[in-house]
């Protein structure tokens, strides 16, 4: 469902890099394993650290709703807009075929000019309101284009104009404030809480054309990794995605996924082209942090580490140049051609790390396939004092590492 500029459908492939790819993780966001997907696991997120006004909106979503869904969405439709980005674009001009088959007597005169410019519409997708002063939630890749205006339209049809605060460097998120006040707002839902075969409702501007299309669905899977791209050459990793069968199509792009309640578990990213109703979400967990950060900072503030390394999985740990390692999970830390495994005057780098150590554990959280250690750590807080279990050798150690916040 990705566009970068427009809601293109994006390609579906297998992406492999456990044995070729050295990964630069220097705010928490790696590439391994991932599968391909067109833009647009269940997800299970653990160790969200979030503040009390975020414990505050969490809501039980192992339990039954009597409300009809209809009320449901009549609701929280309110909430949920169509995004237009437009932009002036020039003309290439018009060729007067009548002048060049019968002369100059039979010219017409032509409607556009090259060189001139009108405003075209270069982009749509979805979005909702988190706030009612009008902070909204989108994909990045719908407000990627720098140079477009973007206006928000409303379920009762009405017109506002949006400007963009904040685009994620690390997942596919942006926040957009648009003008005007009390507008209808959503709450967030731990994403943390969901299981497969749970009720969800995905709610967008279907195809650019449908404003608050509805579709029901089940969640399909959690914490998946994807490869998505556009037909444009340009691609993106998303991890810890959820996947549901709700219908997703372009437009849908940064629209809710809900649960029964009405309540945000995730927001709608991609879809697999030439799938049955396999369509994608980012976490709320790790959206709602960046709300919280643009909120109480103006910008959204990451944490990093500050390490190069490979993701050790049980293939990993029997196959290639790697397979004399003692352990089959961890993080391998490895550096590049040219590239140091610890970047000088990172957080790592203060620690004490070394290339060639292995991280088992951070906070005695396991690292491992499911849980990757650009997840643990971008869940993680700039400032927090973090443990680190290291392999080095056959010793085992522990260090300790203080978060910095990642300039992009």
């Amino acid at each position: 469902m990705k566009n970068l500029n427009q809601e293109d459908l994006i390609k579906i492939g297998t992406v492999s890099a456990v044995a070729t790819t050295l990964v630069l993780v220097v705010f928490g966001f790696i590439a391994w394993n991932y599968r391909g997907a067109i833009l647009l696991n269940s997800l299970e997120v653990v160790g969200v650290e979030v503040g009390d006004d975020y414990l505050s909106q969490l809501a039980d979503n192992g339990k039954s709703d009597t409300r009809d869904l209809t009320e449901v969405i009549s609701e929280v439709s309110p909430a949920v807009v169509s995004i237009v980005a437009t932009k002036n674009i020039a003309a290439r001009g018009s060729r007067d075929l009548f002048r060049e088959l019968f002369g100059p007597s039979f010219s017409i005169p032509s409607q556009e000019s090259a060189g001139e410019s009108r405003e075209q519409i270069v982009g749509q997708g979805s979005g909702f309101f988190v706030s009612e002063d009008g902070l909204l939630v989108t994909n990045r890749h719908v407000v990627s284009d720098t140079e477009a205006t973007y206006k928000v339209y409303t379920s009762d049809g009405k017109e506002h104009e949006a400007e963009v605060v904040a685009r994620d460097a690390v997942l596919d998120i942006a926040i957009l404030q648009a003008s005007g006040a009390n507008f209808t707002a959503l709450r967030f839902a731990s994403s943390a809480d969901l299981k497969v075969g749970q009720t969800v409702v995905a709610i967008g501007n279907a195809l650019g054309e449908f404003s608050n299309s509805v579709s029901v669905g089940v969640v399909s899977g959690l914490s998946r990794s994807i490869m998505a791209g556009s037909r444009f050459g340009q691609t993106e990793l998303l991890d810890e995605v959820i996947q549901t069968d709700a219908a997703i199509n372009p437009g849908n792009s940064g629209g809710p996924l809900l649960n029964i309640s009405g309540e945000v578990v995730g927001v709608n990213v991609a879809v697999a082209q030439g799938s049955e109703n396999i369509g994608f979400a980012l976490p709320a967990d790790a959206v709602f942090q960046v709300v919280e950060s643009v909120e109480k900072e103006g910008r959204i503030v990451r944490p990093y580490l500050g390490v190069r390394y490979v993701p050790i999985g049980p293939e990993l740990s029997r196959t290639g140049d790697l397979s004399d390692l003692p352990v089959d999970y961890g993080a391998l830390i490895l550096g590049g051609e040219g590239e140091s495994a610890v970047v000088a005057g990172s957080p790592a780098a203060s620690a004490g790390l070394k290339e060639g150590d292995i991280i088992l554990e951070v906070d005695d959280q396991q690292i491992n396939e499911n849980k990757g250690l650009a997840q643990v750590i971008r869940l993680k807080k700039v400032g927090q004092s973090i443990s680190l279990l290291i392999l080095r050798g056959e010793k085992e150690i522990k260090l300790i590492a203080v978060l910095q916040e990642f300039k992009d």
